[in-house]
């Protein structure tokens, strides 16, 4: 009787596990036609369908220029619209705190935004009208609760936002964490990189991204550098040896459910954004080094074993390209790599993780950093700022949105924004929103609900 009970709830857990998957394989919702970013959380339950209709971006403020304000701007983006291609909102936020990174609640109905600099974090309802998003909560707690500096990612868990730091609070280093708050803004956990730690690999302790395969309850963790260094003039960064020496070297594979660092790979050279492959039954992840102008590879080898190789070099490293952001086609067949000094967007052919070939790229700013694409790949979308004191100088310090489709052979620009002649600051971090019945959804609190059961 024991037996049969055990052997029954294996098949309810199996059952479910099976579900769970088939949930958060994005490519598994077809027939929808999604427009989703591919780099949101997998715990994102709504998703858009069709042509995302503004694009949120988080914007910092110049002394002098307009308000001086960071701030949250939203765009129209939906074609035909009487303001298609125009700043339809804006919404200060009050001083200049080094805005940078955004990500969705799990419900996607609020927008997590953070500084860099005084770590504040501003959520904003995105959900109740995307075209005039509300301030509705600012926490300012990150670092007193955490220890943790420069609150960077925003990656959405069931019920939670988890937050990857770049630096600390007492020696504003590189070593950091991951703090976990719950979706009414309460600090719930803090979770420290792994540093020296023979068992896993070692460990620098840096931190930058975050990526989930919630198949294989593995997060991928990668990381960058501390305050010191992220606030420092350029210039002045690449002439310091020593500070050059303080970037981050690896990244991290955890145990999600369990919050703990598993293994530790070697990753020369700062690598920044993590990509897993959306394509169903692909399970690799792919990361590009900022320093080394590298693509890595994150695969089990032949015995099972997880493990991380550079597969490709991104344009000239001599030149120091400086690769920054990254986007994966939705279907794992392709990548969108950026890169701040030459201002180019390469496209490497993916069909091959394991060799990956540049098979296009053009000049697409002065300076380009975030890169942004449509789910149905039609979409390309570029901003320019990377660091207030790491942009290009005089008629370089260009800062603009420039939108551009995409035909498989080549970018073609829609429209584009001078954030500069408008007086609104610094173009950075792009999130998609749709108004009206664009949003797809879940049944409410089915995450929970599984993920729960599962536990049991």
């Amino acid at each position: 009787m024991r037996s049969t009970h055990h052997r029954a709830r294996r098949a309810r857990s199996a059952r479910l596990a099976a579900a769970l998957i088939g949930l958060f394989a994005p490519l598994s919702l077809a027939p929808l036609a999604l427009a989703d970013e591919t780099c949101n959380s997998p715990y994102t339950t709504r998703l858009i369908q069709g042509q995302e209709t503004h694009l949120h971006i988080w914007t910092l403020g110049i002394a002098g220029v307009g308000d001086g304000s960071d701030k949250l701007v939203t765009i129209d983006v939906a074609p035909g619209s009487k303001t298609y291609g125009q700043v339809v909102h804006q919404i200060s936020v009050g001083g200049r705190g080094e805005a940078h990174h955004m990500g969705f609640s799990d419900d996607r109905r609020y927008l997590w935004a953070g500084r860099l600099d005084d770590n504040k974090i501003f959520v904003f309802d995105v959900g109740s009208d995307p075209t005039r998003p509300k301030l509705v909560k600012t926490i300012g707690d990150f670092t007193a609760k955490s220890g943790y500096v420069g609150p960077h990612t925003f990656y959405a868990l069931p019920g939670r936002m988890m937050i990857q730091g770049l630096s600390n609070a007492k020696d504003h280093g590189g070593t950091t964490g991951i703090a976990i708050y719950n979706n009414q803004g309460q600090f719930v956990s803090r979770h420290d990189m792994p540093v020296n730690n023979p068992a896993i690999g070692g460990g620098d302790g840096y931190g930058y991204d975050i990526g989930i395969n919630p198949a294989r309850n593995l997060m991928l963790t990668s990381s960058f550098t501390g305050w010191t260094n992220y606030m420092m003039d350029m210039g002045k960064l690449i002439a310091d040896a020593e500070a050059m020496k303080r970037f981050g070297n690896t990244m991290v594979m955890w145990d999600l459910k369990a919050m703990k660092p598993q293994k530790v790979f070697s990753v020369p050279g700062a690598p920044l954004e993590i990509r897993w492959s959306l394509k169903a039954g692909d399970n690799w992840a792919i990361t590009a080094t900022a320093l080394t102008s590298k693509l890595w590879l994150v695969k089990q080898d032949a015995q099972g074993q997880w493990q991380a190789k550079d597969v490709a070099t991104i344009g000239d490293p001599a030149k120091i390209p400086l690769p920054v952001d990254i986007s994966i086609t939705a279907d794992g067949k392709g990548l969108w790599v950026n890169t701040f000094m030459d201002g180019k967007t390469r496209y490497f052919d993916l069909s091959n993780p394991e060799a990956p070939k540049q098979t296009y790229e053009k000049v697409t700013g002065k300076q380009v950093n975030m890169v942004s694409q449509s789910w149905d790949g039609k979409r390309v979308y570029i901003t320019s700022s990377l660091l207030a004191n790491w942009d290009k100088k005089g008629a370089d310090d260009e800062q603009v949105l420039r939108a551009y489709s995409w035909d498989g052979k080549a970018l073609n620009q829609s429209f584009e924004v001078d954030f500069r002649a408008l007086k609104l600051g610094r173009a950075h971090h792009m999130k998609f929103s749709s108004a009206g019945p664009g949003l797809a959804q879940s049944s409410p609190g089915v995450v929970d609900t599984m993920l729960a059961r599962l536990a049991n």
